[in-house]
């Protein structure tokens, strides 16, 4: 069991950044990748980014791409989800993932939200214009 805490949500303006937290306990050994997606209301929950749990490699949404960075902390099993440059558009409650590894399937999708073995409870963010 891993477990997913999800931390750094809130109200802010359009321009503004945010940075938001997920903190990862339990078998922390056996995690291939963390991802980030968001759910607006009415819409369905979204990929945004993810990072590969022993590696720096990254994946992100083209929605995102050059306002969001991801990140991970090895010595606190956290990941970061860097958000500059929000538009009113990225409001919804983001949600943390972890996907674990699978034995015998080399380069895991990254992207896939049915991939994702655990998630966090999710943290709101809000952008006003």
């Amino acid at each position: 069991q891993v477990q997913l805490v999800e931390s750094g949500g809130g109200l802010v303006q359009a321009e503004d950044s945010l940075r938001l937290s997920c903190a990862a306990s339990g078998r922390t050994y056996n995690i291939y990748a963390m991802g980030w997606f968001r759910q607006a209301p009415g819409k369905e929950r979204e990929f945004v980014a993810a990072v590969k749990w022993s590696g720096v490699i990254t994946s992100f949404a083209d929605s995102v791409k050059g306002r969001f960075t991801i990140s991970r902390d090895n010595a606190k099993n956290t990941v970061y989800l860097q958000m500059n440059s929000l538009k009113p558009e990225d409001t919804a409650v983001y949600y943390c993932a972890a996907q674990v590894v699978r034995p015998g399937i080399i380069g895991q999708n990254m992207g896939l939200r049915n991939l994702y073995d655990y998630w966090g409870q999710g943290t709101q963010v809000t952008v006003s214009s």
